[in-house]
C-alpha cells in the first residue's frame, strides 16, 4: 500500500509518532523499505501543520556546546562513556502533566527495543527542562534522540539555536514555523486520518458531503484535512454545519441534511457528540476519526452503527502476527495504548536513522502504513473500522 500526498494539502498533514526496525532486524518486526543516502546537509525545511494539545512553556534557551566530558544519563541499558549508545529517549517523565503520556510511550518504546535486543538510554526532564535534556543526550554521545512529545517543548527545541542530532520528534509545530534541519515528525496527527476518509468516502462512491463539528481545535483540524483532500479529489465544497446540542437545533440539523441528501456525513466531533448526532443523519454513510473509539457505554454503541472510523492496526488487529513479539499491557486507557503504539514505531524509525537519513522509509507499523515524506513528515494511514450491532468489526463487512 503506497502513501501519497497531494501538494496542495501540504499544510494539513503532519507526521503526534510512528516507525521500524534497520534491515538486520527484520526477522523480529514488519517489513522495512528504506534506502539509505549519506548523512543529508541542511535544506531548508518546509513549513509544517498544527499539532497536539497544548502543553506547559518553556523559556528556550541555547544548546549549550558539547563537552568532552562523559554524560551520565539515566537509561534503561546503561553503557561506559568510551562506548556512547547510539538512540537516547527524551521524555517528560517528570512533568505532572504529560508524565503518565510519556510513560506510555517510553514502555512501547521499551517494548521494540526488547524485542530487537537494542541499546539506547533514556533521558527524563520536567516542564521547563527539555533544552538541557537534549544536550545531554547529544553530549552523551546519541547519534538520534527520539522526543520531544510536547508541542511546546519542540518549540523550545526549535528556538534554542546549536546543531540537532537526528531527531525524531513526536509531535509538531504550527503551520506557520518551519523544521530546524535535522528534525523528523512521526506524529499521531488526526489530519492523516481526515486526509485518509476523503479518500475512502470518494473511493466509495461518495459525490456529495455534509461536514458536522464543533469549534475544537483538535476537530477543526480534522475537519479541514478532510474539506482540502476531498475538494483537491474533485468534490464541491462540503456543506458545513456547527453542533448544537439543543434538542430544537437537532431538530433543524436533520432537516437540513435530509434537504441536502448527502452521500457521505463527515462526523468532526468527540465520542459523545457523535452518538447524539448520529440518528438525525438518515441513510448516509457516517465517517469519524479514531477519537470515537474510547470504551463505549452499550448504548452508545447502538447508536453508532454503521459509523466508520480510522484506528491504528496496533489497537484494530490486536492478535496481529507481526506484532506478536512486542508486549502488550493493559494500559486502561485507549489513549495511553496509542502512545504506546507511538513509542513502538519511535524506536523502529530511530533505529533506520542511526546510520544516517535514509532516502525513502516505508513500512507496516504499529500506528499504520507510514512513509516519510519529503517535507520530514511521516505520513499514516490507519485502518477503516466501523460498529456494527454493538461490536467493532472491519469496514465494509457483513
Amino acid at each position: 500500500m503506497k502513501v501519497r500526498r497531494s501538494e496542495g494539502i501540504r499544510r494539513y498533514l503532519d507526521g503526534a509518532l510512528a516507525l521500524l526496525l534497520a534491515p538486520l532486524l527484520v526477522l523480529s518486526l514488519p517489513a522495512l523499505s528504506v534506502a539509505q543516502t549519506p548523512a543529508a546537509s541542511e535544506e531548508k525545511p518546509d513549513a509544517t501543520a498544527a499539532s497536539a494539545p497544548p502543553p506547559a512553556t518553556e523559556k528556550a534557551a541555547p544548546l549549550p556546546a558539547p563537552v568532552p566530558a562523559p554524560a551520565t544519563a539515566a537509561g534503561a541499558v546503561p553503557a561506559p562513556a568510551r562506548d556512547p549508545v547510539p538512540l537516547a529517549l527524551v521524555l517528560p517523565l517528570e512533568s505532572p502533566v504529560y508524565g503518565r503520556a510519556a510513560e506510555a510511550v517510553k514502555a512501547g518504546f521499551a517494548a521494540a527495543a526488547a524485542a530487537a535486543n537494542a541499546r539506547y538510554t533514556v533521558v527524563a526532564h520536567g516542564d521547563d527542562g527539555v533544552v538541557a535534556a537534549f544536550a545531554k543526550a547529544r553530549d552523551a554521545g546519541a547519534r538520534v534522540v527520539v522526543g520531544p512529545l510536547v508541542r511546546d517543548d519542540l518549540k523550545a527545541i526549535a528556538t534554542a539555536g546549536g546543531e540537532l542530532p537526528w531527531t525524531i520528534a513526536l509531535n509538531q509545530l504550527d503551520e506557520t514555523s518551519a523544521l530546524p534541519p535535522r528534525v523528523f515528525t512521526p506524529a499521531l496527527a488526526v489530519e492523516s486520518e481526515g486526509v485518509q476518509l476523503a479518500r475512502r468516502a470518494n473511493a466509495d462512491g461518495a459525490r456529495t458531503v455534509v461536514v458536522i463539528g464543533s469549534d475544537a481545535p483538535l476537530q477543526k483540524r480534522f475537519a479541514g484535512a478532510f474539506t482540502g483532500e476531498w475538494v483537491l479529489l474533485g468534490g464541491d465544497a462540503p456543506l458545513t454545519f456547527r453542533l448544537d446540542r439543543a434538542p430544537d437545533m437537532l431538530a433543524l440539523l436533520q432537516r437540513e441534511v435530509r434537504r441536502a441528501a448527502p452521500d457521505a456525513v463527515l462526523l468532526a466531533l468527540d465520542a459523545r457528540d457523535a452518538a447524539l448526532v448520529k440518528p438525525y443523519l438518515g441513510q448516509a454513510t457516517a465517517y469519524t476519526s479514531s477519537q470515537i473509539n474510547d470504551r463505549q457505554t452499550p448504548e452508545a454503541l447502538r447508536e453508532l452503527d454503521a459509523v466508520r472510523f480510522v484506528e491504528l492496526p496496533w489497537l484494530a488487529d490486536p492478535s496481529a502476527a507481526a506484532f506478536a513479539r512486542v508486549a502488550r499491557p493493559d494500559h486502561g486507557s485507549v489513549m495511553l495504548d496509542r502512545l504506546y503504539a507511538l513509542g513502538i514505531d519511535a524506536f523502529r524509525v530511530a533505529q533506520v536513522f542511526v546510520d544516517g537519513e535514509p532516502a525513502t522509509l516505508e513500512f507496516d507499523g504499529a500506528t499504520g502504513h507510514v512513509a516519510l515524506d519529503r517535507s520530514r513528515h511521516f505520513l499514516r494511514e490507519g485502518t477503516l473500522l466501523q460498529f456494527r450491532d454493538g461490536e467493532i468489526v472491519p469496514a465494509g463487512s457483513r
